[in-house]
């Protein structure tokens, strides 16, 4: 038997406002929009992690426990262009073979862009 992971999902204060964000930043489309309570991204492709929004009450306190975590063959080119969306940068870390920048979305959910090799 056992388990496979269905979803990411992020709870905001604005579902439908985050979603707005994420979807130009993976170059998706909402899939389900259950009344701006609950929105669900299509993949990119099968078989890849599925995004979704969930409105709750309470602001975000804290550094996220979970992060999601980007790879790209340019990373200075996808951080600029995520800056531009409105994501902010809040630190750069480089160790051999790796280096990523941390960034947060327009409510402050941390996410990491790396490159490999770098």
């Amino acid at each position: 038997m056992g388990i496979e992971l269905g979803m990411i999902t992020i709870d905001c204060a604005d579902p439908r406002g985050l979603a707005a964000f994420w979807t130009e930043a993976l170059g998706v489309e909402v899939d389900q929009d259950y009344e701006g309570e609950f929105l669900i991204l299509r993949p990119k492709a099968e078989n890849t992690p599925v995004l979704a929004f969930q409105r709750v009450p309470e602001e975000r306190v804290g550094k996220n426990r979970v992060h999601l975590d980007f790879g790209t063959e340019d990373r200075q080119k996808e951080v600029e262009r995520l800056l531009a969306l409105g994501a902010k940068r809040l630190d750069e870390h480089e160790m051999p073979g790796i280096a990523w920048t941390v960034l947060a979305d327009p409510v402050g959910n941390e996410f990491c862009v790396a490159t490999h090799g770098g």
